[in-house]
This record gives C-alpha cells, sequence and structure tokens, in this order.
C-alpha cells in the first residue's frame, strides 16, 4: 500500500536541507567609456530555509550590486557575464501552490513575465531608502496594494484588507488611517515599516533587506531590527541582510559573507567568523568594533589606506596592498582562491593553502598571523 502525503507535509529527507538560493561564481561588471568595472567578482553563497545571512564590507566592495544581480535590476551599462542563480521556486505558470522547481534565474530576462513574478511574490527587496522608494504623489496603501494585486489573484478591497493586515503585523498603530498617508507625512521609522509591509505583502519566501537601517536613529534602528527578527521566525522567511556594520550582523546573521572589492574573503557561520576570524580583512574588520573592554580616549584601530580606485583594482589579492600580513610574490602575484578551513568555513588567504587536494587544510603561518593581529 502506497502512503499518501499530503502537501503541506514535506517528507523527513525534506528540501529544507537543500539551499533556497545558490550563487555559484556570480560576476556582474559595469561596462563604461572609462572602463570595465569589476563591481562583483565570483561571489558564492548559499542561502538556507529560515536562515538569515550577512552580508558585510565597507561601502563599494558590491553588497548592493550582488543583490540588484539576484533580482535581475543592474542599472544600465551593467552586466552579468559569468556566474549561476538558482532559486528553489513555487511558482510555475502563475500557480504558487505548485511543487518546487529549480530556476536559474540568470537565464531569465529581467523583463521577462516569469522574473517579473520571483520579484516580490518570491523574492522581495527592503531598499535603503524608504523615501525614494516609495512614490510621493501616491498614498502609501494605494502602492502596497498595487503589489499585491500583481502578484496575487484578489479584489481591491481584498487587497486592502491585506494592507491594514500587514501594516499591523510591522507595528504601524491605526492601519486604517496610517494606510492613506502619504509617505512624507510618515516618520522615517515609519516609512521604514512600511517598506518593509509591502516587501513582506506577499508573503515572500526569501526577503533581501539592503541595509535597512542606515537612514534611522539608533532606537528605532533597535525596532527594526527586532522587528524583522520576529517576522523571520514566525513566517521562516529567508532573509539577506545587507550591512557594513558588524554589530547588526552580530543581532541577525546565522551565516555571514565579508565581501572586498567585489570578492568574498571570507564566510562561515556568524559563531565561526566572530570567534574565529581567519582572514586578515575579517580580523581587521573586528578589532574596529569598540567594547565594554576599550580604553577611554583610546582611538579604535582602523584598516591603513583605503579601498582601491574600481578602474585601478590590484593585481592578485585585492586586500593586500592594505594587509598587515602581505607577502611580497604571492599575494601580489595571483589571486588566491577560498579553501575550507573548518567545516563550513572557507577563507580567500595566501595563509591557507590546500593539502593534497583534500578538504584538510594545511595553515602556513595562520596561526603566528592571527596572533601578531590581536
Amino acid at each position: 500500500m502506497v502512503t499518501q502525503i499530503h502537501p503541506l507535509i514535506k517528507p523527513a529527507n525534506d528540501l529544507t536541507r537543500e539551499p533556497l538560493l545558490r550563487v555559484e561564481d556570480l560576476k556582474a561588471y559595469f561596462f563604461m567609456d572609462e572602463g570595465i568595472v569589476r563591481a562583483v567578482d565570483g561571489v558564492s553563497f548559499d542561502v538556507m530555509p529560515g536562515k538569515v545571512v550577512g552580508i558585510v564590507g565597507e561601502s563599494g566592495c558590491g553588497k548592493s550590486v550582488t543583490m540588484k544581480a539576484i533580482l535581475q535590476i543592474l542599472e544600465a551599462g551593467a552586466k552579468i557575464v559569468n556566474g549561476k542563480v538558482t532559486l528553489r521556486s513555487r511558482i510555475h505558470h502563475g500557480d504558487p501552490n505548485s511543487a518546487e522547481e529549480l530556476i536559474e534565474l540568470t537565464h531569465l530576462h529581467p523583463n521577462s513575465r516569469q522574473m517579473r513574478r520571483i520579484r516580490g511574490a518570491e523574492i522581495a527587496l527592503i531598499p535603503q531608502e524608504p523615501m525614494a522608494a516609495f512614490s510621493p504623489v501616491h498614498t502609501v496603501g494605494n502602492q502596497i496594494m498595487e503589489t499585491i494585486l500583481l502578484h496575487q489573484d484578489v479584489s481591491k478591497k481584498e487587497a486592502r484588507q491585506i494592507a491594514i493586515d500587514v501594516f499591523r503585523a510591522v507595528g504601524i498603530s491605526m492601519p486604517e488611517q496610517r494606510i492613506d498617508s502619504y509617505s512624507w507625512q510618515l516618520s522615517g521609522g515609519l516609512r521604514q515599516r512600511a517598506i518593509i509591509a509591502m516587501a513582506l505583502s506577499c508573503n515572500p519566501r526569501l526577503l533581501i533587506a539592503d541595509e535597512p537601517t542606515t537612514a534611522i536613529d539608533v532606537t528605532t534602528q533597535a525596532q527594526i531590527l527586532k522587528l524583522l527578527r520576529k517576522l523571520q521566525e514566525e513566517r521562516q522567511t529567508s532573509i539577506i541582510f545587507i550591512t557594513h556594520d558588524l554589530g547588526v550582523i552580530a543581532q541577525m546573521a546565522d551565516e555571514v559573507v565579508v565581501m572586498y572589492l567585489g570578492m568574498v574573503m571570507e564566510k562561515g557561520s556568524a559563531m565561526k567568523i566572530f570567534k574565529d576570524a581567519q582572514h586578515p580583512y575579517t580580523q581587521a574588520l573586528l578589532r574596529s568594533i569598540p567594547s565594554v573592554q576599550s580604553h577611554p580616549r583610546v582611538k579604535l584601530p582602523t584598516i591603513a589606506g583605503s579601498i582601491a580606485h574600481p578602474f585601478n583594482r590590484p593585481k592578485g589579492c585585492p586586500f593586500h596592498p592594505r594587509c598587515t600580513h602581505f607577502m611580497r610574490g604571492v599575494c601580489d602575484a595571483s589571486q588566491p582562491h577560498l579553501v575550507e578551513v573548518d567545516e563550513d568555513h572557507f577563507v580567500s588567504c595566501f595563509l591557507y593553502s590546500e593539502a593534497d587536494g583534500t578538504k584538510k587544510m594545511t595553515k602556513t603561518g595562520a596561526a603566528l598571523a592571527k596572533e601578531e593581529s590581536l
């Protein structure tokens, strides 16, 4: 006798062990009159169901361009030149209840019907500046309702009720009145909650938050982070959280990807990155965070130099001009590859070399380097 499985109940060897989103060797370049800018240059990472992946790095390291490449919303002049982005999608011919299938987003045309269905319904974006994201001449509610009507087969009255419910879910008081407000009538914190409401209105499986706490005060920032974590736990939504603030990453992320000049320097679990960072760049970032042990009136350590100009990228490891462990003839000769230094902990640095083609790594001076950096 064959046992029937209810469609809402997943088998034991379920797809939760497989990534919801997989990014493999993604490269996105800007082709300009002055030259080629390799904004994203070989980025790879996985997003597991219900997990938060934090992408951290200095401004200009390619975090936001990576997300735009995933969503196929790159600016004019930019193009994906290599790599693959694979999504486990439930949208098939417009039916969100169909069985899961793997879709290579990089094979879809940016303006194709399937790509437009995926944006908002399966992958939603919280942009950096909500004031710029909302139209000032339309009410916030109408803009959220437009998103709902685009992706769901509901009436305008039902769409309005969904918008009110999602306003209430993100903690906006008096949602029945606030839904008819314009963006410029809302405070910074309310605008941020409204843009989160828009992103969540179609119950996406993956939420991309591009520095959602940058333009708000510290108190509101704490409230927004608490709200995102609460919604993520309740809805089991996967999140890609982009920021330059390691303190925010420590609060939010399960996995961390450290980027520099369009490349991944280190990636692993948040625990491993914060407790046992291996790359000199990650170590330098962590040293720059103030702590309760910091001595008063003593300047925090900074990373020497500045990030290279995009038209004048250094040869070899992109971080070597600023690295305290620079090895002449090695770091400036070729680019290191990501190697596994521990289980699910990868580092792109010549301090580590792969031994005999196996996953076991031989640390060449890594321990000494780490001691000197502390």
